[in-house]
């Protein structure tokens, strides 16, 4: 990693720090679901939804009582609900009966859960086991480029190459301070280049346009 690089992320680690996920959660179980749930929706939104649903259904065998139209309803408000409904069970049935209904700490495992591809999966590893992963969603995906750590047009790409300059150590946070900085000043449309606390540090050749 370059020493420009180095001082990206201690910046961003100045000003975010240990903020962890925006996902509210207790166990492994809640976040796999809130993860899911999170797909085209805002955290703030799954929150609001899951604040009640986990009341309701502590644990998988708690949401097999429903049926899809039943579980549709709970989660009306959230983009997607009726192929998460679908999903979500589809997954609580096999983590009952492949898994003694624990989430498997396995990267393979969780890929073959219903509804769970590589972003969600390097999701609950890293925030529900404490495994080194780097999952790239929108903000990521934008920020790292703009920001230099990647230069990928892929989800997939931009993952190996931060991963590949980044040590593992540095994974779970950069990813949890690339994600509060494309919510913050980072924007996708109209980012506040002018007041962004890396923003002397910053490669990006369309920064100027905004300042």
């Amino acid at each position: 990693m370059t020493e420009r690089e180095w001082a990206v992320l201690e910046i961003l680690k100045e000003e975010y720090g240990d903020i962890g996920s925006g996902l509210r959660f207790k166990n492994p179980f809640e976040l796999l679901i809130a993860t899911i749930l999170s797909a085209q929706s805002t955290d703030v939104r799954v929150n609001m939804v899951t604040e009640t649903l986990f009341q309701k259904y502590p644990g998988p065998t708690d949401f097999l009582q429903l049926t899809e139209e039943a579980l549709a309803k709970e989660i009306a408000s959230i983009g997607l609900y009726r192929s998460k409904s679908k999903n979500i069970l589809k997954t609580c049935h096999m983590l009952v009966s492949e898994h003694q209904g624990q989430v498997p700490a396995d990267r393979t495992k969780l890929e073959k859960l219903a509804g769970v591809g590589r972003k969600t999966a390097n999701v609950v590893l890293c925030n529900a086991f404490h495994e080194p992963a780097f999952a790239v969603d929108t903000h990521v995906f934008r920020v790292t480029n703009r920001l230099g750590f990647a230069h990928h047009k892929t989800v997939v790409g931009v993952e190996q190459q931060v991963t590949a300059s980044l040590p593992p150590s540095l994974w779970c946070d950069s990813h949890h301070w690339f994600i509060w900085h494309g919510r913050g000043p980072c924007k996708a449309r109209t980012p506040l280049c002018g007041k962004c606390p890396v923003g002397e540090l910053c490669p990006w050749p369309e920064r100027a346009d905004y300042q």
